[in-house]
């Protein structure tokens, strides 16, 4: 029988990287590290940000990264020990509904 597991307990976690590699590179490790159960890395865009007084324009690359929030303080601090960013962006978004499947699965990646 599947257990239940309230949907507040998981998080969509987004970050961004200047390169499609560094983002493989850091997705490859959150998964190994079962921070994460899956990540996708969506194609280069466009970023037009205000840093340190001046306008800026750069490419990045968005990650969507699927976890669970008990690990969040551990990925936040892994992503900064990794991350190329004087100031990344790093921000959870609570999945507060979700197929329960897919959501078991998640924490199944934490504990497999």
């Amino acid at each position: 029988m599947r257990q239940y597991c309230p949907m507040s307990k998981y998080l969509l976690v987004l970050t961004t990287l200047p390169t499609e590699e560094l983002a493989r590179q850091l997705a490859a490790q959150l998964v190994e590290q079962k921070l994460a159960a899956c990540i996708n890395i969506l194609p280069a865009m466009t970023s037009i940000y205000q840093w340190q007084g001046k306008l800026e324009q750069g490419t990045e690359h968005q990650m969507l990264i699927k976890t669970r929030q008990d690990c969040y303080a551990q990925l936040e601090k892994f992503i900064l020990a990794q991350h190329p960013y004087e100031l990344p962006e790093i921000i959870a978004v609570p999945i507060t509904q979700g197929l329960p499947e897919y959501l078991q699965w998640i924490s199944d990646a934490r504990t497999s």
